[in-house]
């Protein structure tokens, strides 16, 4: 009986500590999404650590009564369960190590044959063992006495063993923070299987294993699954704030299409909201004819490829789009987001619904506070920051998440227990000095607590020492939704602050103001026409050496888009044609001359190699055509011949020509 004590309190603390991931996970992988398979898997070796226990339970509760000889029977079939359950155990142990490492590598495949041929010579050895008794046997007294047979057995697996926790310490190597702990849990876990397997050769009358099965199972669960909780709980709390500012959020598996959608308007959801689905470009293709406006779905349509989504994101962070969604019977304006997530397997597409800012003509804002539904979702969304603060408001702890270091060696803590007073110790260190006290009483928790009462979220921009010179910085605090934890995000502002000291400089110059259009920021009419008269006086005092060329061009569809989107939105699209005007000719003045005429003047190595520049400009003309997004313009160029032409009207009016010209052909086109 007291054999049967300790698998007995094996079964029951497994049960105990394992039975949320038994319903949660179940012990199938049909159906079942990457991430979750590994729990399955996992799930699949506590199974068969749970009927190794109770096999080994039942025949030390037999064999105390072995003089019966009714018992023996199923004293001896046990004994050969015995076998086969502990050879199970190692198979899917294997299984489960690679799904943690999602790795289908030669070395993991390497452990998986490896594990079933040694599976597959025990139970043809159980079998043979019933003629040949090289595994174990029973003497006239029922006693169990083990042959040579069994200690080959153990040693094989020993030897497995200790392959596989040589391959996690390497793993372990490799990895960092919390990620390396895990590694080492599981390594450790694999060594004890080892250690007790060779202490059950020592002894077969006590159950060595079954104790090794125990240890490796509470530290799996401490080390292992309840520190995926407490991220997963985390990461969600930040999701559930941050996706306040979105109807929803997806996260797409690139290669498997595979997807997570995660959303706090049911109100709004275009597409399904569920916790893990297979395909979401058929999905969304399917949602698309239920939800999307009848005009809109052929444009919708267009997005939703993953080639054509990866093209779009070439050299940029992100792109958007929008389109009318169904909502109660009404179309409704919603603007999709799509960017790549930072180690380049998924996509994060954010949805939100813009009509009332459309309505209202106000400016479309993107939020750059969007942060997680799981792991890496949170990293990805936190690349808007350097660093994010996850801080419990009462006990003060903190965890860190920090995805760059701009700034150099500053060496800050991953996590910690004082968030408040790690912050003041650290002021005089980072912080300028005239802004310390700032600083100081900005993180004060009683300040942050009451100004949260009343609006969203606060932040404070302060200088730190980097290189011996001031930065700016930002910091930005808000409440997760359950109240309980401040969510503080930091990003280096240095640049934008410099930016606006420049532009306000700039904007003190009254005479440079008086020729600045004010909706673009290029040169206006008054500008050009003082250039102009410059430029004529060149002219008749018969200056042979000038050699230059006048651009014209004109934004198409301004008309269109001032009455359907408004002016608000035909505004930007000018200021959008002012800003490829000066990408193209960087050396040259732009001028706006009318509502959406510019005027180029190209002098010095624009001129050399304009007509490379006008390629340039119109074919970027034809593709935003073809595309449906960015602005058109026609265009049209003439040169100054100082044989023919005496006024700079002559050469105006001719490129004026041509750019007509331009123009019927983009609509022909």
């Amino acid at each position: 009986m007291l054999y049967a004590i300790t698998p007995a309190a094996l079964l029951i603390l497994n049960l105990i500590l394992n039975f949320e991931l038994f319903t949660s996970y179940g012990f199938s992988d049909r159906n079942q999404s990457k991430q979750n398979i590994m729990y399955v898997r996992y799930n699949q070796f506590l199974l068969t650590a749970i009927c190794y226990t109770v096999v080994d339970m039942t025949w030390g509760i037999l064999y105390e009564h072995k003089e019966v000889q009714i018992f023996f029977p199923f004293i001896y079939y046990l004994t050969v369960f015995y076998f086969i359950f502990m050879l199970l155990t190692m198979l899917s142990w294997t299984h489960y190590m690679v799904a943690y490492l999602d790795n289908n590598g030669r070395p993991s495949q390497i452990f998986v044959h490896v594990a079933r041929v040694l599976v597959i010579i025990g139970l043809v050895c159980l079998i043979l063992n019933r003629f040949y008794h090289f595994i174990f046997f029973y003497n006239e007294k029922n006693e169990y006495v083990g042959e040579v047979g069994k200690n080959i057995s153990f040693f094989l697996q020993i030897v497995f063993y200790v392959g596989i926790t040589a391959n996690m310490i390497a793993v372990a190597h490799k990895s960092k923070g919390r990620q390396k702990v895990r590694c080492k849990a599981v390594a450790v876990t694999s060594i004890l299987l080892c250690v007790f397997l060779t202490f059950q050769i020592i002894n077969a009358f006590f159950p060595f294993y079954a104790v090794g099965l125990m240890f490796g199972i509470c530290l799996i669960h401490t080390f292992v699954q309840a520190g995926e909780k407490k991220e997963k709980e985390i990461h969600d709390n930040i999701a559930l704030t941050m996706a306040e500012d979105y109807e929803a959020i997806f996260y797409i598996e690139i290669a498997s299409g595979e997807y997570m959608s995660f959303s706090k308007s049911q109100k709004y959801m275009s597409m399904p909201s569920v916790e893990n689905e297979k395909d979401f470009f058929k999905d969304t293709l399917e949602s698309i004819e239920r939800c999307v406006y009848p005009d809109d779905k052929e444009f919708a349509k267009s997005f939703y490829n993953k080639t054509t989504m990866l093209k779009k994101l070439e050299g940029r962070l992100s792109f958007s789009f929008k389109y009318r969604v169904i909502i109660k019977g009404e179309p409704r304006f919603f603007l999709f987001t799509v960017m790549r997530e930072h180690n380049g397997q998924y996509l994060i597409l954010y949805e939100k619904d813009i009509e009332d800012e459309l309505n209202a003509e106000k400016a479309l804002k993107e939020n750059a506070e969007k942060t997680v539904t799981f792991g890496q979702i949170a990293e990805s969304l936190a690349s808007n920051y350097d660093e994010i603060y996850y801080v419990n408001i009462e006990k003060s702890s903190y965890v860190c998440y920090q995805v760059n270091n701009i700034y150099g060696q500053l060496e800050i803590n991953k996590s910690g227990k004082d968030f408040y007073s790690e912050c003041l110790s650290n002021i005089p260190r980072i912080v300028y000095k005239k802004d310390c006290e700032r600083v100081a009483e900005f993180i004060y928790r009683n300040n942050m607590i009451a100004a949260l009462e009343k609006r969203r979220d606060y932040s404070i921009t302060y200088r730190i020492i980097a290189s011996d010179t001031p930065k700016y910085t930002r910091m930005r605090v808000r409440k997760s939704s359950d109240g309980t934890h401040f969510i503080i995000g930091v990003e280096n502002v240095d640049d934008e602050i410099q930016k606006e000291k420049e532009h306000i400089n700039s904007l003190k110059n009254e005479k440079e103001l008086a020729r600045r259009d004010e909706l673009t920021g290029v040169k206006n009419k008054t500008a050009y026409k003082e250039f102009e008269t410059s430029v004529q006086g060149s002219i008749d005092n018969c200056m042979d050496y000038l050699s230059f060329a006048l651009v014209l061009c004109d934004a198409n569809n301004l008309k269109q888009i001032n009455d359907t989107l408004g002016h608000k939105a035909g505004d930007e699209y000018i200021k959008e044609a002012a800003k490829l005007l000066c990408e193209i000719f960087i050396h040259s003045p732009v001028f706006r001359v009318g509502g959406d005429e510019f005027v180029v003047f190209l002098q010095g190595s624009n001129y050399e190699s304009r007509h490379a520049l006008m390629d340039k400009l119109r074919t970027r003309a034809l593709e935003n055509k073809n595309t449906g997004s960015g602005v058109i313009l026609a265009s049209g160029m003439s040169e100054y011949m100082p044989e023919s032409d005496n006024f700079v009207s002559d050469i105006f009016e001719r490129a004026d020509k041509e750019m007509y010209e331009n123009k019927k052909n983009l609509k022909n086109s």
